[in-house]
């Protein structure tokens, strides 16, 4: 099942309010695509649509979750910790990004002032979808909601002149995640990839990651309650690289779909 966050269209008498819905269709016939609006959030059991539906193409999806917290994982492939010089960390390298960093598709990625260069990290991103806390890898799937696209997008100058990542990884605009989230996924072995202006850019798996998604959630929640909504993000593959103003970056995740973001100066 794959559930979007977006504003209703114009027809609808409450036109402009935020809903959650189920979108259905194949997303190689994106015009035949629909979303059909749920009663509530889709943190329940067994979330119950209104009956209200639009096609996908007359809605504007927004970013999936407004998560409390962001918890990243860095280096946790190891060909792209060797591309940054870096080594395998010996425990998973966790950073926070701040809920104000988050955008949804097609939303534009602001080029911060600070920065000479902002680079692309494609990642697959985990959505929580229950409180829990200290959770044991063999029940780490009950408390996911599903999983969706990201880009960590990062100041990597910042990031190696400042040695805390704050505000290289946490600058407003710099977590796009998206288009929805994919309830239904094995995330063991999926193809992430990142394009600019359609050159691709990275090209990697999840299998390659260096720790899973048990190993993670289970290694942060020994120290962080996470809340329904929270994402995590898991690392991104080798082949980062720079993006400049007015390039189109897009993520993919098999099984997922596609974020493509555009890159605006501030």
């Amino acid at each position: 099942m794959r559930i979007a966050r977006f504003s209703l269209p114009d027809t609808a008498a409450d036109a402009g309010a935020v809903r959650f819905g189920i979108v259905e269709g194949d997303p190689e016939q994106p015009e035949a695509m629909v979303i059909a609006e749920l009663d509530g959030h889709p943190f329940t059991p067994e979330p119950q649509t209104t009956g209200r539906a639009w096609p996908l193409a007359d809605v504007r999806l927004l970013a999936p979750v407004l998560p409390s917290k962001i918890v990243a994982v860095g280096r946790n492939y190891a060909d792209h910790a060797k591309e940054l010089g870096n080594e395998v960390p010996a425990v998973p390298l966790t950073f926070l990004k701040p809920s104000t960093s988050v955008i949804g598709p097609n939303e534009t990625i602001a080029y911060p002032s600070f920065s000479q260069d902002v680079q692309h990290e494609a990642e697959l991103a985990i959505v929580i979808g229950r409180l829990c806390s200290q959770v044991p890898r063999e029940r780490v799937r009950e408390v996911i909601l599903g999983y969706t696209c990201a880009n960590d997008v990062t100041a990597r100058d910042a990031q190696k002149a400042e040695g805390q990542w704050a505000r290289a990884k946490g600058f407003d605009t710099s977590c796009p995640l998206g288009p929805w989230i994919e309830t239904e996924l094995d995330p063991s072995d999926l193809a992430v990839t990142c394009t600019v202006n359609d050159e691709l850019r990275q090209a990697g798996r999840t299998g390659q990651m260096m720790r899973g998604v048990e190993e993670l959630v289970a290694f942060i929640s020994e120290a962080l309650t996470l809340l329904p909504g929270d994402v995590i993000l898991t690392g991104t593959p080798a082949g980062v690289g720079p993006m400049n103003v007015g390039d189109r970056v897009s993520v993919s995740v098999e099984g997922i779909g596609t974020l493509t973001n555009r890159i605006v100066k501030r």
